[in-house]
């Protein structure tokens, strides 16, 4: 088991490396927790460093997700201890953790949506049902966000519909299980925007940026 556990751990510190706040720190000399919405993610850096910078920040966070279940998965010896699929469920869930949760920044991390789209890509990669369920949450995500322009609405709303689309494609038992997980992941994370967006306060983004 001790590969195993090196491999969870490995996937928390890659999903610890906190993108934003790097680029953000290098290239404007400001901490990303202090200005914009304070997170340290994608949009927020977007609002800083404007669209293109932020579109990479986003790909790397991405990257991280789909690197800790494809790549680290693949050098981990397979000896019947865990089942494939529950290890892939495990190292996913371990970056996003640490994508969250860094321990790089004392814990205080991103709402964890790009992570969790790259290790979904990562699952859809090897599964068909996979798929297709990461099709329609994009969609959701979309559909939603031309509609009221506002980022945490659209990941929120595409995030509680993962583990339904699961079911609904009759994905084997441990990623229905791992959709739930993550799906409240995205609602605990979320949990400020949700009161803001009940109260009326959320940021729209206009369609020109």
């Amino acid at each position: 088991m001790l590969p195993t556990i090196a491999g969870i751990i490995a996937s928390y510190i890659l999903g610890s490396v906190p993108t934003a706040y790097l680029f953000v720190k290098t290239l404007k000399g400001v901490d990303i927790r202090t200005v914009g919405s304070g997170n340290v993610g994608a949009t927020n850096a977007s609002r800083i460093l404007g669209k293109g910078l932020g579109s990479l920040v986003l790909t790397l966070d991405i990257l991280k997700g789909f690197l800790a279940v494809w790549l680290i998965g693949r050098f981990l010896p397979d000896r019947g201890e865990v089942h494939p699929d529950l290890l892939k469920v495990i190292l996913g869930t371990a970056c996003i953790c640490g994508h969250n949760w860094p321990v790089f920044l004392r814990f205080k991390g991103g709402k964890g949506i790009a992570t969790s789209l790259g290790v979904l890509i990562s699952f859809a990669v090897a599964s068909g049902e996979v798929r297709m369920v990461l099709l329609f949450c994009l969609l959701v995500w979309l559909i939603v966000f031309l509609a009221w322009r506002i980022v945490s609405l659209a990941s929120v709303l595409a995030g509680i519909s993962l583990p339904f689309f699961m079911l609904l494609t009759k994905a084997s038992r441990v990623f229905v299980y791992t959709g739930i997980i993550l799906s409240l992941l995205v609602l605990i994370r979320h949990k400020d925007n949700i009161k803001r967006l009940l109260q009326g306060k959320e940021k729209r983004i206009t369609l020109s940026k």
